[in-house]
């Protein structure tokens, strides 16, 4: 199955979007956005460079845990994965974010 984003509204009237894998896991977290225009526009900007091995930031917690960020042209943060207790995983999640990010299916739940 093929992967998907949400789009939701956070209680404080905020806009975010989760980029899930087919197996419904969430592999990439938007930040808050004040309109949900903006939340729409990431979703364009992860399906613009999810493909980009460049974009992805690879990075350790203060904990050890591996994570990534993916980034826009412009050097912004698009999204934040979940935590990984190794680089292999984190490299799995990576390879996922590549191949369910060019996904055009939008499951609005604002």
């Amino acid at each position: 199955m093929a992967g998907w984003y949400e789009l939701s509204k956070s209680s404080d009237g905020q806009f975010r979007f989760t980029l899930k894998a087919g197996n419904a896991e969430t592999i990439l977290t938007s930040e808050l956005y004040k309109a949900k225009s903006s939340a729409e526009n990431g979703i364009a900007s992860v399906q613009a460079n999810c493909g980009t091995d460049e974009r992805y930031e690879r990075k350790t917690s203060s904990s050890g845990q591996q994570y990534f960020n993916l980034k826009a042209t412009n050097g912004q943060v698009i999204g934040t994965s979940q935590m990984y207790a190794s680089e292999s995983s984190r490299e799995n999640g990576i390879t996922s974010v590549k191949t369910n990010g060019l996904s055009k299916t939008v499951k609005d739940n604002t």
